[in-house]
Order: structure tokens, then sequence, then C-alpha cells
């Protein structure tokens, strides 16, 4: 085996790097941090992806390796990051277990994905990057602007946010991706109208003068709600 083999399979191992260092940080509440490591581990999923498609290095190894990475990144690590906030909040309930669900559903989600052949372009449930986003930019945000400390404050918001994510990554619900098939169109009308709310997404968070992890916030809640309402109107 070349030396080029070993490529994605070293970006996987800093996705799982980078999502342990964020439960560490998460653990010493300073969930700001925790997602920081979140974003440059989904960076390098990205790139893990990318790199074994270029060099035609793909392997057994690399596509388990792959799924226990996010288990650290985006199942573990946004759990212990709404545990960490709503201990922050000052909650104080039974309650702030609950998003030990969203973990628990993470692996069911990778261990799902990884023997349904229909998930190939598209998804089958929410991605478990896309719930880890929207946990993660929601405890971020939660700390750097008082908008939302009703809610977040609460005993029930966080737990909730949890269950739902939680639900919706074993769903059987379509998601489309945002990888293209060859011979297919580079975009076509529902992945047209996703961009152009993750650009409305990105001007009223500058307009309005919030932290940009609103932006995040609501261009990957804003994915799950267009797929949602699509799912509605097939039906």
């Amino acid at each position: 085996m070349t030396l080029k083999k070993y490529i994605p399979n070293c970006i996987t191992s800093m996705n799982a790097l980078a999502g342990t260092i964020g439960v560490v940080f998460a653990l010493q509440g300073r969930p700001d941090y925790a997602f920081i490591c979140m974003l440059a581990a989904s960076v390098f999923d990205f790139c893990d992806g990318l790199a074994a498609r270029q060099l035609e290095a793909y392997s057994a190894m690399g596509k388990e390796l792959d799924s226990l990475a996010d288990m650290v990144s985006f199942g573990v690590l946004p759990a212990v990051m709404l545990i960490g906030t709503m201990q922050l909040k000052g909650v104080d309930s039974w309650t702030e277990v609950i998003p030990v669900f969203l973990a628990v559903m993470s692996a069911l989600r990778l261990a799902k994905f990884n023997v349904d052949e229909r998930q190939t372009m598209d998804f089958i449930g929410v991605a478990t990057p896309t719930a880890a986003m929207i946990c993660g930019s929601l405890c971020y945000f939660s700390l750097h602007s008082s908008a939302l400390d009703s809610l977040v404050g609460s005993f029930w918001f966080l737990p909730a946010v949890a269950v739902v994510l939680g639900l919706l990554l074993v769903s059987e619900i379509p998601m489309f991706g945002m990888k293209v098939a060859k011979g297919h169109k580079l975009l076509d009308t529902k992945r047209i109208v996703f961009l152009c709310l993750a650009v409305a997404a990105i001007l009223f968070v500058i307009i309005a003068g919030c932290n940009w992890s609103l932006a995040v916030l609501l261009i990957f809640t804003l994915y799950i709600l267009e797929n949602l309402a699509l799912a509605a109107f097939r039906k």
C-alpha cells in the first residue's frame, strides 16, 4: 500500500483528535472552545472523504474509523456541551442527563448509515454533523448573548432539543445532501432554496449585529425545516 492510501485515515484521525479535545474543553466549562474544536472536526470530516475520492484510497478500515471519529466529534461532544451549558446557566435538575440521549441516537444513526445502501448522495434521517452543529452553535451563542437565556436557562429546553434531534437522527425522513452525482445538475430547486435561505440568515445576523454563531444555528435549523417541509409536501 502506497503512502497516499494512509492520507484519508490520517485526516479522519484529526477529526477524532479535535472532537476529543472538544470534549475536554466542554468538561472544563468552555463550550466556546469546544465548538471551535467541533468546527475543526467538521472540516477534517469533509476533507477525509474528499481525499479518499481524489486519491481513490477507500478502505473498510477508513469507513469504520470515520464512524468512530464522528461518534466522538458529533455524538459525544454535542451531548456533553448541552449538559455543560445547562450547568453554566445554573440549571439544577435531573433533566440535565437527558442530552445523553443524543449521543446514543448518534451511535445508532452512524451504525445505520454504514449498512444502509440507500444513503449514497442523500440521507435518510438527519446526519450527525448537522445535529451536532445545531447543538454546538446554540451553546456557543448562549455563552456570548443573553437573547436566549430564558430558554437555555430553563430545565426543559436543551433536553428537548437533544430529544428532538436524536429522534430525527434515526428517522426515515429524506434529507438532501450537498454532494451531486456525476451527470446530475450541480444545483436543483431545493438546493437553490437552501442556499438562498443560508444567505438570508447570514445577512440577518450581520444586519442585526448578532454573534456569528447564530448564523450557523439558523443555517442548519433552516436546512432541517426545509427537508421536513419537503417530506410533508411529498406526502
